[in-house]
């Protein structure tokens, strides 16, 4: 994807380049050019992260030398930005060309990125973003000061679409807890959930700037999960740092991911004729049970590389409005053209509700084979088919599940990570052959 933009956006350590201060005010520059509108209104927003707001000022600096008019919505989570700047907010003033991001997702807190939305609340194109980079690349800018940043409060109208999008019983008597991930909904889930009558137990909502995902949300599902028990909830939800995941929990303390959440969504749209495309759009790294339960229900699942905009485009060819991610990311086409986690939250109260039936009976309707996931950090993406010792074990594990399982191996698009994926009917062979590819991987690339 080039230099700076990577499978979400471009991302980095925050201060060093590309989010340095000089480098993010090109960007800003650039993302304007790129477009190729005059005067452009963009919507500006950010996670909890400690460095936000100073990437938002440098940002915002290089969309106003380019004649931008660029507002800020403070923090909110990323699909309220995207869906913000698709609906353009619409008032007197007319609506926005752009939506900017200012997240690194599920990424530590010393991390930031930028992610960009155009007027459809699409992620920019990767035609757009290869432009984005010429131009800044013939960019030598001195260092601007920060331009005044008029600031707008849109969470009431944030909120107000995602109960729209409600269309389940009240809430009234579910006991929910609600994991924010010291992120980007922690001023939100609350407000959300009790408006709708639940009764709301929130923890990890309480963002010091440092503290976003920090053995929390969505990538630590556990937490949530004990918590449903302790608290005797019906169910638990957890989002990732800028609200674009959701992983859920039922109330024996078993997660629910977002293969889960495809299978209980698909059910459901197919039983009310809702179901449109044809087909379920999943990624390579979906559970293969997912396959089986939807071809018993005559829903074939369709596989994409891995990441949402891969997701969105499949749906798109085929006028599909169901796909997603297992981490999480699900989108819900006919609401709107990105992952969003607290709408996931509600569309599962939404099938939970119709069914008249717990989560956990729901869930447990997924056949789930053993999937063992690792990471491998390296110091740099080579062709590890190139190298003898891991090709070696790559080749094992695939004549071991060879008719019995998958494997999957593949270089993170935001972190320098080998993610190394199997699965088959015997968990413990799985983790062995899983454990000694990454151990190579480790050796020769750590």
């Amino acid at each position: 994807m080039g230099r700076f933009f990577g499978t979400d956006g471009i991302r980095g350590r925050a201060g060093q380049p590309p989010l340095d201060d000089a480098t993010v005010q090109k960007i800003g520059r650039a993302i304007v050019r790129a477009l190729g509108v005059r005067s452009p209104r963009v919507l500006l927003g950010r996670d909890t992260r400690e460095s936000g707001a100073r990437l938002e000022a440098h940002l915002a600096a290089g969309l106003a030398a380019e004649g931008a008019v660029p507002e800020s919505a403070g923090v909110l989570p990323t699909p309220a930005i995207a869906h913000l700047a698709r609906q353009g907010a619409r008032d007197r003033e007319g609506g926005y060309d752009l939506g900017v991001v200012l997240s690194a997702s599920h990424n530590p807190y010393e991390d930031n990125g930028i992610k960009v939305f155009g007027g459809a609340g699409r992620k920019f194109s990767p035609e757009l973003e290869e432009k984005t980079e010429a131009i800044i690349a013939e960019l030598d800018s001195p260092l601007l000061g920060p331009p005044t940043l008029a600031q707008r409060d849109l969470t009431r109208a944030y909120l107000s679409h995602l109960s729209a999008c409600y269309r389940g019983r009240s809430l009234e008597g579910r006991r929910l807890v609600v994991d924010c991930a010291n992120g980007a909904t922690s001023f939100l889930a609350r407000r959300l959930f009790e408006g709708l009558g639940a009764d709301v137990t929130v923890i990890h909502d309480a963002p010091d700037g440092r503290n976003i995902n920090h053995g929390c949300g969505a990538t630590v599902p556990r937490e949530v999960a004990d918590a449903v028990v302790r608290q005797g909830a019906e169910m638990g939800m957890a989002f990732d740092g800028d609200g674009d995941r959701c992983i859920l929990a039922d109330a024996a303390g078993r997660v629910v991911d977002g293969d889960h959440v495809l299978f209980l969504a698909a059910r459901d749209l197919k039983a009310r004729d809702a179901l449109k495309g044809g087909a379920v759009v999943a990624t390579i790294m979906s559970n293969v049970g997912l396959e089986v339960a939807l071809g018993q229900l005559g829903i074939p699942l369709v596989r994409t590389a891995v990441g949402d905009r891969n997701v969105l485009e499949e749906m798109e060819r085929r006028g599909a409005n169901l796909g997603g991610e297992q981490s999480g990311h699900v989108i819900f086409r006919d609401h709107e053209p990105t992952g969003d986690g607290l709408l996931t939250a509600l569309k599962v109260l939404e099938v939970v509700a119709a069914a008249g039936r717990s989560l956990a009976e729901l869930a447990a309707e997924l056949p789930v084979y053993p999937q063992v996931l690792r990471n491998a950090r390296v110091r740099d993406k080579a062709d590890i088919e190139g190298i003898p010792e891991v090709r070696a074990a790559l080749d094992a594990a695939r004549a071991a599940l060879d008719g019995r399982g998958r494997l999957v191996v593949r270089y993170s698009g935001t972190e320098p990570v080998l993610r190394v994926m199997a699965e088959g009917p015997d968990e413990a062979e799985v983790t062995r052959l899983v454990e000694r590819i990454v151990q190579s991987v480790s050796r020769q690339l750590g």
